[in-house]
């Protein structure tokens, strides 16, 4: 993905996207930095959300200020971390210190992942927090983030209300700690707590 440059966005499928969805990671290079700026653009034209993860701490610290204008410029509308980045992104130990801070700068919602405590979910003056299911035995933590995300989006793009899509994700991200790897050996959409969610 280091190699993603602007001409790799395909205007028709942004178009065609709820939501675009990006890692902070991807903000180190800059041809994939111009690409992602190219997508939200596309996507503030037609109306579709554009979405982000912080991605980890370090790269919060390396992009703070930048991270921050994606945001309050409504480049990205929607954003995903975990308490440590969303504490990082506005350089508070206050989880509701950052919560607030969120909520006046997604200009969708926030998602922040709290490990064994849940998700909250921050969009506006509501707060929505959402417990974590419960995991037999932790194996790997690879890709619980993305998981999550994958999940919530699911919901989301189906249309389900922020709660049911925290379910998702949280049901997403404790199914795949408890494997090797972060490809699922079940299907998401199989969970006996996620089918009934997409089913209606």
């Amino acid at each position: 993905m280091s190699s993603l440059g602007p001409e790799d966005i395909d205007e028709e499928t942004v178009k065609a996207a709820k939501v675009t969805y990006f890692e902070g990671y991807l903000w180190d290079p800059p041809r994939a930095k111009e690409a992602i700026v190219k997508a939200a653009g596309i996507a503030k034209a037609n109306g579709r959300a554009m979405a982000m993860t912080l991605s980890d701490a370090f790269c919060v610290h390396r992009y703070r200020a930048e991270f921050l204008d994606l945001l309050r410029s409504g480049t990205v509308g929607i954003v995903f971390a975990n308490e440590a980045e969303a504490l990082a992104l506005y350089e508070t130990e206050d989880f509701e210190v950052a919560s607030e801070k969120l909520a006046k700068d997604a200009s969708q919602f926030a998602v922040v992942t709290r490990s064994e405590k849940g998700c909250r979910v921050i969009k506006g003056d509501e707060r929505i927090d959402v417990p974590t299911e419960s995991v037999d035995k932790l194996v790997d933590t690879t890709g619980a983030g993305d998981l999550f995300a994958a999940g919530f989006l699911r919901g989301f793009t189906a249309g389900l209300d922020l709660e049911a899509c925290a379910r998702i994700g949280n049901a997403a991200a404790s199914h795949i700690i408890q494997q090797i790897g972060p490809r699922p050996q079940t299907p998401l959409a199989e969970l006996p707590t996620v089918k009934p969610l997409l089913q209606g």
